[in-house]
């Protein structure tokens, strides 16, 4: 009984027949597909949590795994229902390529996707500087990634961009980056109390690293025309939200000069008027 509903067939023609036993076998190709994908995805992220090496690149190897199985599903699901795939290339092959033409750029970005995915040069969590703004990667696909700007605004990327273009990863080393502050001071003031103050300023912030080699330090840079300027050298892993870090130590530099009674440098300009008989 249960055979014979298997084999009931719902479309029928000289060149193709669709039975329920067909379909249930493309649904159940399917289910597998599905549940294998999330079970090797659980089993990768243990692994790679384990390792304590959770950066990024677990994600990228499940997204191959996930593609590489749905393109095998896709294709037992069309064997499944009776549909012949050499047939249906060959018989589609002028199409594809007419497609193939007008489909260049497309066809770029998903092999500059495979290659992301699977040289981990750029990962997810990675900031990197493209297009001239600076981005925290969201995601990685075939295609395009998702990456969100320190706005917090979302951004998708083509993928040629990344392999193209000059790229700077700021997390590829996985050491802190150099930050500087520029300040100019009067010619009256202390260079050595400046010094004292930029440091002290530095290591009153949280996001600002205090140990022995990369301490904030404060180079006398340039004897400018009415200022001491100076530059307060620090160094951070809050690489995506840097600009707030630098604000809040102009706030603290602010405070802490007009406490020390350190003067800020503003242009000055010495007229001479000489009187004509």
């Amino acid at each position: 009984m249960f055979e014979e509903i298997l084999k009931t067939k719902i479309i029928s023609s000289a060149e193709f027949s669709l039975t329920i036993g067909s379909l249930f076998s493309a649904a159940l190709v399917i289910f597998v597909s599905a549940l294998s994908i999330n079970l090797i995805s659980r089993i990768i992220k243990h692994s790679f949590k384990k390792r304590n090496t959770a950066d990024g690149r677990h994600l990228s190897v499940i997204q191959l795994i996930k593609y590489f199985i749905w393109a095998l599903a896709f294709v037992f699901v069309l064997q499944t229902l009776g549909i012949n795939i050499t047939f249906l290339i060959a018989s589609s092959a002028a199409l594809l390529v007419g497609i193939g033409l007008g489909l260049q750029d497309i066809f770029k970005d998903f092999v500059s996707g495979i290659t992301l995915l699977t040289e981990g040069t750029i990962k997810v969590d990675d900031i990197v500087e493209v297009d001239g703004m600076v981005v925290r990667v969201k995601e990685i696909s075939l295609r395009t990634s998702v990456v969100a700007t320190r706005e917090d605004n979302v951004v998708i990327i083509p993928n040629h961009k990344f392999i193209e273009e000059k790229i700077i990863n700021w997390t590829a080393n996985m050491l802190p980056s150099r930050f500087t502050i520029e300040v100019g001071v009067d010619y009256s003031n202390d260079a050595r109390l400046v010094e004292k103050v930029l440091i002290e300023c530095a290591l009153n912030h949280k996001d600002v690293l205090r140990d022995e080699e990369f301490g904030p330090t404060v180079r006398l840079s340039y004897f400018g025309s009415s200022s001491l300027d100076f530059q307060l050298v620090f160094y951070s892993f809050n690489l995506f939200r840097i600009e707030s870090v630098k604000s809040k130590l102009r706030f603290l530099i602010h405070e802490a000069f007009a406490k020390n009674q350190i003067s800020i440098a503003f242009p000055q300009r010495v007229i001479h008027i000489s009187k004509e008989e």
